[in-house]
């Protein structure tokens, strides 16, 4: 279609204030977090040229892997309003011949992706009680979610004793990112190892987040708890383990935000329990659950759910 006409300079005597440096009430930015996500439109579509150009093509086979750079990082550009998905789609399509289902893998899983993105707006949109903290799936309403604040705070501080979870959780607290496969990792631990409710992890990574989104926060933290629309199963549940040995299998990713650790080999570092001793590596503590007893309590949590409900008070 045409181009829409940009709209003529309107006559008025408001004067623009200058951008403040600083708002009342806030912190004083961090220089850290300012170097990672530095501001303005000129950084995003920088970022978005450079991985449109050197990365697409790479991100299908590397975008499950946190020690690698094989996502775009743009989330927090796209949640500022800094950048918008049709511009990330023009460049994904430029750079992939114009095609949305063919050519590289990379684009295609890329555009997938944004597609996802602009389907939990959609249901924002369409079912508004996810944004009142209730779930997309009414039956399970019903989940007897424990009240355990210690197990909460322990994994809020990265102090679980599963180092891809620690290390996950480091990275959010010291960047205000953290790498989606990871994301699905610890708020499944939470919602299904921990069995806490989804909505108190929903509320840490929106405060901690730069790239915060309600829509897409939300939609995520529903599809770990097995509370949302097209969400995992209940019974399946990521063992942090075995997540950890496929896609950190070097433990680069753990070394990096888990320093006491470093000196660990590639098989210890992801569960250094099993070393034995009284805990395993000094400092660092023991598992917080037991993994394969707090799947089983998860299961029989879901399993005696009621049937789907229907009645007046779940519709909108």
């Amino acid at each position: 279609p045409p181009a829409v006409a940009a709209p003529r300079m309107q006559a008025t005597l408001i004067k623009a204030d200058a951008v403040p440096r600083q708002v009342e009430g806030f912190s004083t930015p961090d220089p850290h977090l300012q170097a990672l996500w530095p501001a303005g439109e000129n950084v995003a579509q920088q970022r978005l040229a450079h991985f449109a150009e050197a990365q697409l093509d790479h991100y299908q086979a590397e975008r499950d892997f946190p020690a690698k750079p094989g996502t775009s990082q743009l989330s927090p550009y796209l949640t500022a309003g800094v950048l918008s998905p049709r511009q990330c789609l023009h460049a994904a399509l430029q750079n992939n011949r114009g095609e949305f289902a063919s050519g590289s893998p990379g684009a295609v899983t890329w555009i997938n992706e944004l597609l996802w993105r602009e389907f939990y707006k959609h249901i924002l949109v369409g079912y508004p009680r996810v944004s009142r903290h209730r779930a997309f799936r009414p039956e399970t309403e019903a989940v007897a979610w424990r009240d355990a604040p210690d197990e909460l705070a322990a994994w809020q501080q990265a102090r679980t004793g599963l180092p891809i979870i620690d290390a996950a959780m480091r990275q959010l607290l010291e960047t205000g990112w953290m790498h989606n496969r990871l994301r699905m990792i610890v708020a499944m631990f939470l919602t299904k190892n921990l069995l806490i409710d989804w909505r108190l992890g929903e509320r840490f990574f929106m405060r901690h987040l730069i790239d915060g989104d309600l829509a897409a926060n939300n939609g995520g933290w529903q599809w770990s708890s097995s509370t949302g629309t097209d969400s995992a199963p209940y019974f399946r549940i990521f063992n942090p383990l075995s997540q950890s040995q496929r896609f950190d299998s070097q433990g680069t990713f753990i070394k990096r935000w888990l320093p006491e650790l470093a000196g660990l080999n590639e098989k210890d570092i992801h569960n250094p329990a099993a070393m034995g001793g009284l805990f395993g590596v000094a400092g660092y503590p023991p598992p917080m659950v037991d993994l394969s007893m707090s799947r089983e309590r998860a299961l029989a949590a879901f399993k005696n759910l009621p049937p789907r409900l229907v009645a007046e008070r779940y519709r909108e």
